[in-house]
């Protein structure tokens, strides 16, 4: 079995044995609790350096990450798990946390939400992580030299290659094991076995897409249709459009006159920002982009590609239903045109995660949700929120499933 490196606190390498003998002291002031305040105040303060103007201008996703940390928010998630009258809620024990290396935040995001839920946690950093996840654990360890002791006691970022008895051996030390990454990582870890009495929190590959009502773009002024291609840029270009809640097609409900129009006006928008971003995407994805693009026409999934420089591809597909929901390269968009929102409820699966929607009333969206009837798309959200981290996620409030509940009853 390997050393693990230990990133959060930084320390010397350690065995899984030593880990987890490490943390099965109890801490200074005692065991953490649901909404412990000294996890509280150390995410309060973590927040605070995340959002320092130095830090969000070089990570712009990392500013997100701190309104989530932010002391409201977190007080409005608490307050969201407060149990019955005859129930009392504690930890689940030792969270294992196995997140994906190609979204870098979204280790912070689970560990944050387990630690508020009065966990011990260990999290297994890739080796792979870079750029914002370095920027990550910085951050933790500089907010470290102020928090309560309890916290380096009880949480641990670690880093280890595939080892298969590492995994085995905090896979069967842990009371509930997260996996995020995709059906393969979900599969592969799902080999080591737990102990009986825990159980796996799993979030296998999803696919998202936008869906844009042309009447609703042709409505809207000019401000907000610059939000729309500011909304899309986000959410499309950072991690690369890798992420589960990226847009990989854009559906268009309208006539085919509106839908040109509003196609057009759009994509000239989106290149307007990615111009003003100085975003520049390198040889080696636009080779990606065109393998990916040229590859579909081939298989008559598409009849028509644009490429706008490297950084912009949209493509016609030939049918709704033929929507790719595999990764194509950072700014590539499949488009197809729908009459009504209403014909997309055959076209999607059990594996689409969240719908960024413009122009759109409530009670549409909602009747589509109803239509769908959980079959698929646990997320509607307007476009420029698909990467906003909730405390409901892939269909699970995740606060609830990182905790417990003992029932209290008396005679009346």
């Amino acid at each position: 079995m390997t050393k693990l490196e230990q990133r959060f606190p930084v320390g010397a390498p350690v065995s899984v044995d030593e880990l987890l003998a490490e943390m099965g002291d109890e801490p200074v002031g005692g065991r953490l609790r649901v909404g412990d305040p000294r996890v509280r105040e150390f995410l309060v303060a973590l927040a605070r350096r995340l959002l320092a103007p130095a830090t969000a201008r070089r990570f712009p996703e990392l500013a997100s990450l701190g309104f989530f940390l932010r002391r409201g928010e977190i007080d409005k998630i608490i307050d969201s798990v407060t149990p019955g009258d005859d129930q009392l809620r504690f930890p689940r024990g030792l969270v294992f946390h196995v997140p994906p290396a190609n979204v870098d935040t979204i280790f912070v995001y689970s560990w944050a939400l387990s630690a508020l839920a009065g966990n011990s946690n260990v999290v297994r950093i890739s080796p792979r992580s870079a750029g914002a996840a370095t920027a990550v654990l910085d951050a933790l360890n500089a907010t470290l030299a102020d928090a309560h002791p309890a916290i380096a006691q009880t949480q641990r970022m670690v880093t280890f290659g595939h080892d298969d008895a590492s995994f085995a051996a905090l896979s069967l030390g842990c009371d509930l094991r997260v996996i995020w990454g995709g059906d393969q990582a979900v599969s592969q870890i799902r080999r080591h076995p737990l102990r009986p009495s825990a159980r796996d929190l799993t979030f296998p590959d999803r696919a998202s897409f936008a869906v844009i009502s042309a009447a609703g773009w042709l409505a809207a002024d000019a401000a907000a249709r610059r939000d729309v291609a500011t909304g899309l840029y986000n959410d499309s270009y950072w991690f690369d459009q890798a992420a589960c809640a990226s847009p990989r097609a854009v559906y268009w409900v309208g006539d085919a006159e509106s839908v040109g129009r509003a196609q057009r006006e759009l994509f000239a928008l989106l290149d307007d920002v990615v111009t003003a971003k100085g975003t520049e995407v390198g040889p080696a994805m636009a080779i990606e982009k065109r393998v990916s693009t040229y590859g579909l026409a081939a298989e008559g999934v598409a009849n028509e590609i644009r490429f706008t420089g490297n950084a912009i591809a949209t493509l016609d597909l030939t049918a709704p239903e033929f929507v790719p929901r595999r990764w194509l390269g950072v700014g590539t968009f499949p488009q197809a045109r729908l009459e009504s929102l209403t014909d997309l409820v055959g076209i999607v699966e059990r594996r689409d995660q969240t719908v960024s929607h413009f122009g759109f009333a409530r009670e549409e969206l909602v009747t589509f949700a109803e239509q769908l009837a959980g079959r698929g798309v646990d997320r509607m959200v307007p476009i420029g929120a698909a990467l906003t981290f909730s405390s409901t996620w892939d269909g699970y409030d995740l606060l609830r499933e990182y905790t417990r509940l003992t029932v209290v009853q008396t005679k009346s």
